[in-house]
């Protein structure tokens, strides 16, 4: 018995030695390079495209998406729904048996419910809602778009059934329940961090109904998921998802070389063009729906004068930045959506070079001699600007030319997007997004006036007659009379200089070359439910 004892102990003595192995190795991981980390994961405070891709993409979902193939809105947690012929009233019905997700603190013990879509909307919508009240940063989508005016009420028909009621009608009101703001929210679990005085779990624990489980986030670092292996949509192709947070576009190309990732988003356009000679990768590609463009704060002097913003335009080499900068991955910007937009006016030509012009420009304004002022940038690269301190550069050298000193000034992402928002800069470069093909996407979120108070409208302009003719647009069914009313929208934000428009990029995603099932969208959006790495 000793002999046989001390055996045993020798062999459990020979496994504690040997390299752990975790359960889950078996496990198929996608890990995909991500440029920058989340402001959070409660998305519905928050406007820029990584944070909709860290949590509304992979964790939540909308009543309603939109298919960029099909260039329709398509069911989601709604299968189907109706509109009143006055397009004042929406009845959603409800996918059934749809499961939350779970984590350390709650356990769903209903299936979603309306119950859940009239408290995410409420918690928006209505001032007198605790968890509104709980949210001081407030719902910038929701208030950039004038929802708190547009929805009179969110009811419960039923269990299965949820009604919109408008007050008055929105010719993209359906399409905006895609973007990732409308996220759908577990009022069970709300309920939950209210009663253990938890509410800030809800930003850093999201619970959501999508094809992955939030598990962990390391700032800086690393956000990690789980399969969804109930997903009503069918498990995803792989068994975890990992965002590894690598600012540098160069790094990232190379850890994909290397097989550290199997997806890299956001890659400069010379490490696109290296990745199309290697056996090892593949590129996916498609015109981006978004536009890279520097705000010109009109809040801030000498901004205000339209004269000094339209010196700042003709000062600009556009073309020149577009190349140096994307490298022939990105058309010229002339207006504020992409040329293969419908409304877009063709006939709204971009500011010319002038430099004689502009100098004569600024010194109508009273600035002669030019004036001093900061450009806000990045520190790493992303699809709307792959090169932040040489676009940064480019721009203060031009403007030198007509007399304005303009300082540099570069701040971390979360900081540059919040103090944008904030109103705090000069001149700021941005980019936006549209989450469908509506040029509404561009039009309210940036040049509306209830923007300028959320804070998506960075050039902090606010004009009745502009913001009038936008929502005349929104409250159009009739799409020749919409485009109408766009086209004369584009020209009066080209006359008043609000933005220097600098690209539309294409959007590229470099992988490795046995990775199936990814689509590469126009809006930016991430859909990982269907990729996984043979």
């Amino acid at each position: 018995m000793r002999r046989r004892s001390r055996r045993i102990f020798a062999a459990v003595l020979t496994v504690l030695s040997l390299p752990m192995v975790p359960l889950v190795a078996h496990a198929k991981a996608l890990t995909v390079c991500t440029e920058a980390s989340p402001e959070g994961f409660d998305v519905v405070r928050y406007n820029s495209l990584t944070t909709t891709n860290a949590s509304a993409d992979p964790v939540f979902n909308r009543l309603v998406d939109f298919d960029a193939s099909q260039a329709k809105v398509v069911p989601s947690l709604a299968t189907q729904w109706s509109v009143s012929p006055d397009g004042l009233t929406y009845t959603f019905t409800l996918r059934p048996d749809v499961s939350f997700h779970s984590n350390a603190l709650f356990r769903p013990t209903r299936a979603f419910n309306a119950d859940d879509v009239v408290f995410t909307f409420e918690r928006m919508l209505n001032n007198n809602a605790p968890w509104h009240k709980l949210t001081p940063s407030g719902f910038p989508h929701a208030q950039s778009l004038s929802l708190g005016k547009l929805i009179k009420s969110v009811r419960k028909v039923d269990e299965h059934t949820v009604r919109f009621t408008l007050s008055e009608p929105d010719a993209v009101f359906l399409s905006m329940l895609s973007m990732g703001f409308a996220s759908i929210y577990s009022a069970e679990y709300a309920g939950k961090l209210i009663a253990i005085n938890k509410p800030g779990e809800m930003n850093a624990r999201p619970i959501g109904t999508g094809p992955f489980v939030f598990r962990s986030y390391q700032k800086d670092s690393v956000v990690r998921y789980d399969a969804n292996k109930s997903y009503f949509g069918g498990a995803p192709a792989s068994d975890r998802l990992i965002y590894t947070i690598v600012p540098d576009a160069a790094v990232r190309a190379e850890k994909v070389k290397v097989g550290e990732c199997q997806i890299a988003l956001s890659p400069k356009p010379i490490d696109v063009q290296a990745a199309r000679s290697d056996k090892a990768l593949k590129v996916v590609e498609t015109p981006a729906f978004m536009t890279a463009f520097v705000a010109i704060n009109t809040q801030h002097k000498p901004f205000g004068d339209r004269r000094v913003r339209q010196a700042l335009n003709m000062a600009f080499d556009r073309a020149n930045y577009v190349r140096q900068v994307f490298e022939g991955a990105a058309t010229p910007a002339t207006n504020v959506y992409p040329p293969n937009t419908w409304s877009f006016a063709r006939n709204v030509a971009a500011y010319p070079l002038d430099i004689a012009k502009a100098k004569r420009l600024l010194a109508d304004a009273g600035f002669p001699h030019g004036f001093e002022t900061t450009i806000w940038t990045r520190p790493t690269g992303s699809l709307l600007n792959p090169n932040p301190r040489l676009s940064a550069e480019m721009l203060q050298s031009d403007l030198a030319r007509i007399g304005v000193r303009a300082q540099i000034k570069t701040l971390e992402w979360g900081e540059l997007i919040r103090r944008g928002k904030a109103g705090e800069h000069d001149l700021l470069f941005m980019g936006w997004s549209g989450d469908n093909g509506d040029p509404d996407n561009f039009l309210t979120p940036q040049f509306s006036c209830a923007a300028v108070k959320s804070g998506t409208n960075f050039a902090r302009f606010c004009d009745k007659d502009l913001d009038q003719l936008i929502s005349e647009g929104k409250r159009t069914p009739d799409l020749a009379a919409r485009t109408v009313k766009y086209q004369v929208a584009q020209r009066m934000i080209k006359d008043d200089a609000l933005w220097i428009p600098l690209a539309h990029p294409i959007a590229a995603v470099i992988m490795r070359a046995n990775v199936t099932g990814y689509q590469v969208s126009p809006f930016g959006r991430q859909d990982f439910a269907t990729v996984r790495a043979e």
